[in-house]
């Protein structure tokens, strides 16, 4: 009985809800930020065909697919069954073309290897607190722990960890490196 209550309750008209759009927006192909992509697309073709041609796969699930025990047994006993000869003509039917539009693939690839530059920094207060750290104990992480600003009781471990990150940003770093060796000359 509750179950009907249930499926009731769920089919109640929502007068707020604008069908229209929302038909609309179904409908609308969404937009594709990858220019490689965007290029190489065709819009009377589906999606699933559209990536095919382009060597890319639509669901990673089905191309990638995990090993499984229970399918390799069933392989292995369908192998044992068939004749020889029909296995071998059954593996060879299972060659994969190359795409029309492999270029697309090739230069998502290139892409994705080519050298980034890193945009990490760290927040201001962050950089404050380390460099007063710092300057105060220089490498002494244990009396670091125990300075009253330490407000979020950072182990010396953490901020070790916390000065290692600044001092691998080259820009922060530099500048901080900078602002120490004005302070000495003066």
């Amino acid at each position: 009985m509750t179950k009907i209550r249930k499926v009731k309750r769920r089919k109640k008209f929502r007068m707020n809800v604008n069908r229209k759009r929302l038909r609309n927006k179904q409908r609308k192909l969404p937009t594709i930020s990858c220019p490689q992509i965007k290029n190489s697309w065709e819009v009377t073709m589906s999606t699933k065909t559209n990536l095919k041609e382009m060597g890319l796969s639509y669901d990673p699930n089905e191309t990638l697919k995990i090993p499984n025990a229970k399918r390799e047994l069933i392989k292995e006993a369908k192998r044992k069954i068939v004749e020889p000869e029909e296995a071998v003509w059954q593996e060879e039917e299972d060659v994969d073309m190359e795409p029309m539009k492999a270029h697309v693939a090739k230069e998502l690839e290139a892409e994705a290897r080519a050298p980034r530059e890193k945009l990490f920094r760290l927040p201001n207060s962050v950089v404050q607190f380390v460099t007063y750290l710092m300057d105060k104990y220089d490498e002494d992480y244990k009396a670091m722990a125990r300075d009253k600003k330490n407000y979020d009781q950072m182990t010396w471990k953490q901020i070790r960890a916390k000065i290692k990150r600044f001092k691998g940003i080259p820009e922060q770093y530099n500048e901080y490196l900078k602002s120490k060796n004005a302070e000495r000359s003066e």
